[in-house]
């Protein structure tokens, strides 16, 4: 119905450190060579050089598109990174950043999103032709808040985590995307949507709360209730 969800934050700080490892991988990528990352974890690959680089990096303008034919939707997705392996074969990089006492990694529930996320960026690189390897890879940076001073620096530990994708789902969930978006009823809610959760309360809320009384102002007017 074009109701956009409530406006979140920026995250300007995952932002910069997003930048600068892509100015980082850049320069390895100008060299054609492994970044010292990708040697310390046994990736077999260096940066992609493709003259569309900042074109699929840039999602809010363009991204990387394809035409989904059976629904006629396109589906855009902005990425971060692409290697290159001797075989020609493609990995899909995403840059992650945090700051954690513990160990960082990709095995929590909520992570799936992430997952879901590459796997959608392997599919539009294999609907665009190029061969992709089902290995993706995290650059997962965390940073160091247990230093004793600050000194306009903020320290991290980055690692790089591989995970093997799989996109047969995206077809489907496409179709299915589709049908939901030309239903003439709304949807049921999903139980795990916190929005959802979140009108449905204020719902609930509303319809079991006295109704507003009109009240008196110095002046003997009678004031009426504000909107809810």
């Amino acid at each position: 119905m074009g109701i956009r969800l409530p406006g979140a934050f920026p995250f300007n700080l995952n932002s910069a450190v997003d930048n600068l490892l892509k100015n980082e991988f850049d320069i390895y990528r100008n060299q054609k060579k492994a970044h010292p990352l990708m040697e310390e974890f046994g990736v077999d690959a260096i940066p992609f050089t493709h003259e569309k680089m900042d074109e699929w990096r840039d999602a809010l303008r363009r991204g990387i598109q394809y035409l989904h034919e059976p629904t006629n939707m396109i589906l855009t997705g902005g990425i971060d990174d692409v290697w290159v392996n001797p075989k020609g074969e493609l990995h899909l990089v995403d840059y992650k950043a945090t700051s954690k006492k513990t160990e960082v990694s990709i095995d929590a529930p909520w992570q799936v999103v992430y997952k879901r996320q590459i796997e959608v960026y392997q599919w539009l690189f294999h609907q665009n032709g190029f061969q992709v390897n089902p290995t993706a890879y995290f650059v997962y940076c965390n940073g160091d808040g247990e230093r004793e001073s600050f000194e306009d620096t903020l320290h991290f530990k980055t690692k790089i985590i591989a995970y093997e994708g799989n996109y047969g789902w995206v077809d489907a969930a496409l179709e299915r995307a589709k049908k939901c978006l030309m239903m003439e009823k709304l949807p049921r809610a999903n139980g795990d949507c916190e929005y959802c959760q979140y009108r449905k309360a204020v719902h609930n809320s509303l319809a079991s709360a006295p109704p507003p009384t009109k009240r008196k102002s110095p002046n003997g007017s009678i004031s009426q209730p504000l909107p809810q």
